[in-house]
């Protein structure tokens, strides 16, 4: 019974030190920006993976979302998750949904084992990926950032090598991650 009063208590210490914590964090904090806001929003989405790739425009209150997606019911509900921020007047849908092909999943797949296996697989591992895979009719897009042109030369030259790929379009933002 002593060891269970003492972990509850250092449980309810740890835990009041928390809200103490976090309380004094949101006072301080500086309030988001829109741009912060819609980049957050997006990655929220439920099914925004590496397939995937949404970029966006802010002007004043308007917002304009692009790039493709392949994932079904993500391109509507970035829109919807967006226009769903408070100050936001109007959003213009130019995602592209990418049209379903078992052809265009096999190198999918196939290019992002190749990447983890054999090439910088950092960039995969989280949640909301560093770099995006984006696969439409056998042409295959690199979208996002990486930390050196190494990293980006050796996601080129992989892609290229997957069999079934037709053009490689490397699209990838050396520098700081930090920076985006």
């Amino acid at each position: 019974m002593n060891k269970f009063r003492s972990f509850f208590a250092i449980f309810a210490a740890i835990a009041a030190v928390s809200i103490v914590s976090v309380t004094g964090q949101a006072a301080g904090k500086p309030a988001k920006t829109i741009e912060q806001k819609v980049a957050h929003e997006i990655n929220m989405v439920a099914n925004y993976g590496v397939f995937d790739h949404i970029t966006f425009q802010v002007s004043g209150k308007n917002v304009t979302l692009n790039g493709a997606v392949n994932s079904l019911g993500t391109r509507r509900e970035a829109e919807n998750r967006v226009k769903s921020i408070p100050g936001i007047a109007s959003v213009v849908n130019n995602i592209k949904d990418l049209p379903p092909s078992s052809f265009d999943d096999a190198i999918r797949r196939q290019t992002l084992r190749t990447f983890i296996a054999h090439g910088p697989g950092q960039y995969f591992w989280e949640i909301n990926p560093d770099v995006r895979i984006i696969v439409n009719h056998g042409n295959v897009t690199l979208e996002g950032y990486v930390y050196n042109s190494g990293d980006s030369n050796t996601l080129n030259i992989l892609a290229n090598g997957i069999s079934g790929v037709f053009s490689v379009q490397n699209n990838l933002i050396v520098g700081k991650l930090d920076d985006r």
